[in-house]
């Protein structure tokens, strides 16, 4: 089965999850900075939103271009991902309505932690389709980062019980260590 429907379709997936977190943030009625000030939340958490929804957007493009073929495991492991991806924006919602709230914290953290165990479950069934030689499996490599953002996340939401802020902090991290997108990918298909 080609890869290119799944990718287009999981393109305007993804696209949409992004246009409906823009349109839930709110327009101040008063044109002042006291009006922005009191959008910050709204607008920190919808920041990092979109910054990691643009992270496994490029990833995700570079996991199907080393990619051949498609079969229904792996159609199934895309829609697994794109469940959680789809999450974002109302836990990002929530978290800005309710100022770093401690629940909404955590159960952000719990999406962005489910979101990447789903990806992580697409590139093994990428790789169990392609094969343990193939030019992704030697591409994807041992995943190293992977498994250290998912052991981050699921240290951040007992964290935020304790300092929502901590734990907002370390997703942040885990952002700004995928910003440069993954170049295994792109060094093995040159090569």
């Amino acid at each position: 089965m080609s890869k290119g429907r799944m990718e287009a379709f999981s393109d305007a997936v993804i696209a949409i999850i992004m246009t409906i977190m823009v349109l839930e943030l709110t327009i101040p009625h008063d044109p002042s900075l006291s009006a922005l000030a009191a959008l910050l939340p709204k607008l920190i958490s919808y920041a990092l939103s979109f910054v990691v929804l643009g992270i496994y957007w490029n990833n995700h493009h570079h996991l199907l271009q080393a990619a051949k073929h498609v079969n229904g495991r792996v159609l199934w492991a895309n829609l697994h991902l794109l469940f959680w991806l789809s999450l974002i924006p109302f836990t990002t919602g929530w978290v800005g309505e309710n100022d770093f709230a401690t629940l909404p914290v955590a159960l952000y953290g719990l999406v962005l932690l489910l979101s990447g165990f789903a990806y992580n479950l697409l590139a093994v069934s990428l790789i169990a389709l392609h094969g343990k030689d193939s030019v992704l499996a030697r591409a994807v490599g041992p995943n190293i980062k992977g498994y250290a953002s998912l052991g981050i996340y699921a240290s951040a939401i007992p964290i935020a019980y304790v300092n929502a802020w901590i734990a907002f902090g370390m997703y942040i991290l885990v952002a700004v260590i995928w910003f440069i997108p993954d170049r295994r990918i792109e060094k093995t298909l040159n090569s």
